[in-house]
């Protein structure tokens, strides 16, 4: 791997000042500096690793502190800088976020149930300043490039930790780009006869559809230009190796019933034109019934927008397009890191958060982020100190760090963050229209308690979208939900089959007697004033 260098990085960096280039270089040479003489398991130069990580950041659009720690996050460990040092020449706020990269390399990973403390101090860190998570997936990213010159019994373990954590949290952070790469530098390590098996059908599927979908795609242009859409580009995506892996296991391995191994994708200037698109597309080729799915009108919990539809060509069979403006493709690529420029993270947060809440669908850009740190961790005053929430970190970020449960046992926190936070996501909607965000699979039941736990301990009857449902129904994206009240309900042993968050089956626990009583649930600041409609 060839040396990055500090015009690479620059390059990259939109909008910077001269000071800004000047900080980034500075980092740059200091870190050449302190890592001379030190080569990694492959035999390179140490600071190949900094530079490279640090050219990932300013790919993904971040300010320069953080491209700065991106490249000094060994220095101080390695003993080749001191703190002092580097809060002198850099601030405080670059040194905090380096002490959160190193806190989390504190623990080698030997399997979530037997490292809570591990994954507690990543979402403390996170909470602190999320810029110190990025800096550690950036991190992380090169070193999955290069862990075949690891040593082998070191390779598993590590592959296993970014299978199980940091692609699940890259994902839940929006950033689809550093998943998907994740994941297939992972996937070798973990199950090499499954990866090869997954390349093997994607190479044989892209094979008898290559020609196909450039035709298609020619086609689909030809028909946009007709329109007078002249400002768009179109790419055929193929879906990652690990993400077709798990799609074959729960197609049973019948490669005939997933058609987006390979995918057109078409980025267009706006969101009307997004739906012209649709239109042109559904005109030519017939698409399939409920294969469509509008996560422009719902984005996901993650933020995630696009439009999909699945059609049949008589060119390529059956084909998956994916239609989206340039700053949802973006976004999608990016996820938070494409919104975390140092103005909005600081002093015109403010401004930011007011122009999010014109939008209908604003309360659902960040609602993910509520489950990063569940009420299953207790942070201190000192784990946080040295970030300045009040220019570091957004509001909605920050109030995560006023929870003050006493941590619970390994197993219980485990079992909250897989089901709670490793999982996919839904949005519902209370009445007054506000959104709650669930794991999949979710019911009534884990809604009532998302809201309060007292609205869950005397739910007697739900209704979905208008219509009397029972407690096990899975509530779905765009789900309105309302949860009707007695005082004299009370929950049941047979909600614990059936509800799918740790919250919900707590509280189900204590109020059965089968736990010590929880401390009272609190209603969310952005649901008060709809608990009342919702109770009803």
């Amino acid at each position: 791997m060839t040396m990055t260098t500090l015009k690479e990085i620059t390059a990259l960096m939109r909008g910077a000042s001269p000071t800004d280039i000047a900080f980034v270089e500075k980092a740059y040479e200091l870190s050449k500096k302190a890592h001379e003489g030190q080569s990694r398991f492959s035999g390179e130069p140490y600071f190949v690793h900094p530079a490279a990580t640090a050219k990932t950041l300013a790919e993904y659009g971040m300010d320069a502190t953080t491209i700065a720690a991106g490249l000094l996050h060994d220095v101080v460990e390695d003993g080749k800088a001191s703190r002092e040092e580097i809060e002198k020449e850099f601030g405080k706020e670059l040194l905090f976020i380096i002490d959160g990269v190193t806190k989390l390399g504190t623990h080698k990973y030997r399997g979530a149930e037997r490292h809570a403390e591990s994954l507690r101090r990543l979402l403390v860190a996170t909470a602190s300043d999320i810029r110190v998570l990025i800096v550690k997936l950036a991190d992380r990213k090169h070193n999955m490039q290069t862990l075949e010159h690891v040593p082998e019994h070191k390779r598993r373990r590590i592959a296993l930790e970014t299978l199980e954590i940091y692609a699940p949290i890259a994902d839940r952070l929006g950033m689809g780009k550093m998943k998907s790469t994740l994941e297939d530098l992972a996937f070798p390590f973990v199950d090499p006869d499954a990866a090869t098996h997954a390349a093997e059908v994607r190479k044989l599927k892209t094979r008898e559809t290559e020609d196909g979908l450039l035709k298609v795609q020619k086609e689909i242009k030809k028909e946009l230009a007709k329109k007078g859409l002249s400002k768009f580009s179109s790419d055929i995506r193929m879906k990652g190796l690990w993400s077709l892996h798990q799609k074959l296991k729960r197609k049973n391995d019948d490669i005939n019933l997933i058609h987006d191994i390979a995918a057109l994708r078409f980025v267009v200037p706006s969101v009307e034109d997004c739906y012209t698109t649709l239109g042109i597309v559904h005109a030519l080729y017939r698409p399939l019934p409920g294969e469509f799915k509008d996560y422009i009108a719902f984005p996901k919990p993650n933020g995630y927008q696009s439009l999909h539809t699945t059609v049949v060509t008589p060119e390529a069979g059956i084909v998956e397009i994916q239609i989206r403006t340039e700053e949802m493709h973006r976004s999608a690529q990016f996820g938070i890191a494409s919104h975390m420029t140092y103005k909005q993270l600081g002093k015109d947060v403010s401004k930011l958060e007011k122009a999010e809440q014109k939008s209908r669908f604003s309360s659902l850009s960040f609602s993910w982020v509520r489950s990063l740190v569940p009420s299953l961790m207790k942070i201190s005053k000192k784990e946080t100190e040295g970030s300045d929430t009040n220019h570091v970190v957004p509001p909605w970020l920050a109030e995560l760090a006023e929870a003050h449960t006493d941590i619970m046992g390994s197993e219980e926190f485990v079992e909250g963050l897989k089901e709670d936070f490793f999982s996919h996501r839904v949005f519902v909607f209370t009445p007054e229209g506000d959104v709650i965000d669930l794991p999949a699979d979710s019911t009534p039941i884990d809604f009532a308690y998302a809201i309060h736990s007292d609205l869950g301990d005397h739910a007697q009857g739900a209704k979905v979208n208008g219509k009397l449902v029972s407690f096990e129904t899975k509530l779905g994206n765009g789900d309105i939900v309302e949860i009707q009240r007695r005082d004299s309900a009370k929950p049941s042993a047979k909600w614990l089959e059936f509800v799918r968050t740790s919250l919900a089956r707590r509280n189900i626990r204590s109020a059965l007697g089968m736990t010590e009583p929880s401390k009272p649930g609190r209603v969310r600041r952005a649901h008060r004033a709809t608990k009342k409609k919702a109770t009803r």
